[in-house]
């Protein structure tokens, strides 16, 4: 089983923002999930490869020895994507390690962590982060794991090598073109940063930190369910334009809510949507685990039907509806053609493919997509 620092790079969104989060997440158990279990395979198929020099399609239909893990013609395409990467990003003369353990403790006690590539030529020093999820894209840009995995490194290499400039990759190869993003900073803005991180790794070891929830701190937090804090955001959040709740007029048939009242509570919506959420799984674990609670119980949800042994039922339908028994094929979405043909042979077709414009959806004022106009014939 893989250690954990108590103050993580991957935790560091969190607890750099939340420092209260440290003590209240103490003790409590990770969850695994499908998509966990499987970016840990995606990580230790990368591995194999850059070490041993070999294409991840020797590994399709083969299980991995340390996760146990079938690997498919998929996650095979996915993490070599990646991969060529690492390797294209590695000069002649570079030194180059992978799944590097990196010691940041000079600025955070016990913090440590493992770099997935890195990469170091002359005075620039490379990371480079696999994220195989699909789900929430993650910028490099001040990320802060990145800039923790590269303290570490610096603090191992300042003696034989003079860096200068450290560039941080992520690499998300299901989410948007596939293509990693990169982001600079220098060796010196990232020292000062890093007396930053200083005292909030100290603020977070304090007795009585405080609590600080917000949408990205709170969003993979453990507390999260149960944190009185982020209850009391959500009401504050929501009330915070409601002056005139109060009010005896405020359940007269012309009470309406304000255009500002409006925008509060929507602004609110994601961060109340998650917490509700999590509210809603920590519930279901509990009953799941034979807990009582109060007011709720697990039932049977829907299920649809299915055959019991689709081969059999393949034969029998034929037998008796011939070609009708099988739905028609259907041409691959353009996503799956490019795909299938590799990017050598993307440009044969795209004249065949057109990006019509998205439904309008709302987004906050300040979001950097060019507003629309849309008028009540759009409907």
């Amino acid at each position: 089983m893989t250690a954990h620092a108590k103050l993580s790079a991957s935790g560091s969104h969190r607890w750099l923002a939340c420092p209260a989060s440290v003590s209240a997440e103490e003790g409590l158990p990770d969850k695994s999930s499908f998509h966990a279990n499987e970016g840990t395979a995606a990580h230790e198929l990368a591995e194999i490869a850059l070490t041993t020099n070999h294409d991840c399609n020797a590994w399709v239909g083969k299980t991995l020895p340390q996760s146990g893990w079938l690997v498919d013609q998929d996650m095979a395409d996915w993490v070599q994507h990646y991969v060529n990467f690492v390797l294209a990003s590695e000069p002649k003369d570079a030194y180059a390690g992978y799944e590097v353990r990196v010691d940041f403790s000079d600025w955070v006690p016990a913090g440590f962590g493992t770099c997935d590539a890195l990469i170091v030529s002359g005075q620039t020093m490379h990371v480079i982060d696999l994220k195989f999820g699909k789900g929430v894209p993650v910028s490099p840009v001040n990320n802060s794991q990145g800039m923790l995995y590269a303290l570490g490194a610096y603090a191992e290499s300042r003696d034989f090598a003079d860096i200068q400039t450290v560039k941080i990759s992520i690499h998300q190869p299901r989410i948007g073109d596939g293509d990693p993003q990169t982001w600079e900073i220098s060796i010196a803005d990232l020292l000062k940063w890093g007396e930053w991180v200083r005292q909030r790794a100290e603020a977070c070891l304090e007795p009585g930190a405080e609590f600080v929830p917000g949408d990205k701190q709170c969003q993979w937090c453990k507390v999260k369910p149960t944190c009185k804090a982020l209850a009391a955001l959500t009401e504050q959040t929501i009330l915070a334009d409601f002056d005139d709740v109060d009010s005896p007029d405020v359940l007269t048939p012309a009470a309406k809510l304000t255009d500002k009242q409006l925008a509060s509570v929507l602004r609110a919506k994601p961060l109340i949507a998650s917490w509700l959420e999590s509210i809603e799984d920590y519930v279901f674990d509990r009953l799941e685990a034979g807990e009582v609670f109060p007011g709720y119980k697990l039932v049977a949800g829907k299920a649809n039907r299915r055959w019991i042994d689709e081969a059999q039922a393949a034969t029998a339908l034929f037998e008796m509806l011939g070609d009708a028994a099988f739905a028609p094929a259907k041409v691959l979405s353009p996503a799956q053609a490019e795909k299938a043909l590799g990017k050598a042979r993307v440009r044969d077709i795209a004249d065949l493919i057109i990006k019509p414009e998205g439904a309008p959806t709302l987004a906050v004022y300040d979001d950097p997509r060019p507003s629309i106009g849309v008028s009540v014939n759009d409907f």
